[in-house]
């Protein structure tokens, strides 16, 4: 779930809000477990920008449960998924905004769809957050590679992993695109190459 362009305090995030696809989530986690076998025990697992409303499920936390059963079956891994968004009206079992919240120390994995304005933020609290060697797993535009302002970022937090949808997602229910190529950028705790290893899906 993502709320683009929020500004300054993030108030004008409610009428910009985008529904993650669960099946292109799906696609990004049996790829990565091609390479990461993370789920295969259980672990805590974070999505600080869960989303959900009404007429929506939270869009990772969806995948994920349907990942872990396709995988290890209705008896499998059981994962501790909490959930939180500003959105007052997300499905979040935590209401609030999570650049205000301290959560260090608590999780193996922080995964979510940032909004693009306070990606940068989002991503450097959630590598503090996670427990040393764990996981940060972002949702990012492909051309997040391409600003000057971020090339520091790389140079410290180069990602251990990008995995490039070949085909673009569609975030409203017509089905009609943005035309912009999206990644899952996954970085690994305490591990930063010299470069990212890519692969389309």
């Amino acid at each position: 779930m993502s709320s683009t362009n929020r500004s300054q305090a993030r108030r004008k995030h409610i009428s910009d809000y985008y529904v993650t696809p669960v099946e292109d989530i799906l696609t990004f986690l049996h790829a990565f477990s091609e390479h990461e076998d993370i789920f295969n025990r259980d672990i805590s697992i974070l999505d600080p920008c869960a989303g959900g409303c009404d007429e929506n499920p939270m869009s990772y936390p969806t995948a994920l449960e349907r990942f872990v059963r396709d995988i290890y079956g209705d008896y499998g891994v059981k994962h501790s998924i909490v959930t939180l968004d500003i959105r007052e009206d997300s499905r979040a079992e935590i209401i609030g905004d999570y650049l205000e919240v301290n959560m260090e120390g608590l999780f193996d994995v922080i995964i979510t769809n940032p909004p693009f304005n306070i990606a940068r933020s989002i991503i450097e609290k959630a590598l503090n957050d996670v427990r040393e060697g764990g996981w940060v797993i972002m949702l990012l535009r492909l051309n997040y590679f391409g600003s000057r302002a971020r090339k520091d970022l790389w140079d410290l937090q180069m990602p251990k992993y990008t995995f490039v949808h070949h085909k673009r997602m569609s975030f409203t229910n017509d089905g009609k695109t943005d035309s912009i190529e999206y990644c899952h950028m996954v970085w690994k705790k305490g591990y930063c190459p010299e470069f990212t290893k890519l692969k389309v899906i």
